[in-house]
């Protein structure tokens, strides 16, 4: 098992599943993110079934930078609940797993991101 990660996440148009992925990658929260176009979702949502074209985002990531993954998506998505999932990596390439560490952001720049100070 590996400490990579590929979070699925969806989104209504091409422009924001873009922008989204952008961010992610520019932030150094994912070192790729894959967009995957014009998939047929068919879920439930409240008493109806319903069926909507989205775009699947592939998120290349890993473990430790999970949350802040799922508190960036949240709140750039346009929808009141976004698909956020998270799939352990279990095998792949050394040298992959490796271009992944190298381009997310390290343990040691999360330990030393500044804290926000509340104002009471």
């Amino acid at each position: 098992m590996t400490d990579v990660r590929v979070v699925l996440t969806t989104a209504g148009s091409t422009e924001e599943a873009r922008r989204i992925a952008n961010e992610l990658v520019e932030r150094r929260l994912a070192a790729c993110v894959n967009v995957v176009t014009k998939l047929d979702s068919i879920f439930r949502w409240g008493d109806k079934v319903q069926e909507s074209e989205e775009y699947l985002l592939l998120i290349k990531t890993t473990q430790g930078l999970f949350p802040k993954v799922r508190d960036a998506i949240k709140q750039m998505h346009s929808y009141e609940l976004p698909e956020c999932i998270s799939l352990a990596v279990e095998d792949g390439t050394e040298e992959y797993f490796k271009w992944i560490d190298d381009n997310v952001e390290s343990f040691s720049e999360q330990a030393q991101a500044p804290k926000s100070k509340s104002s009471d």
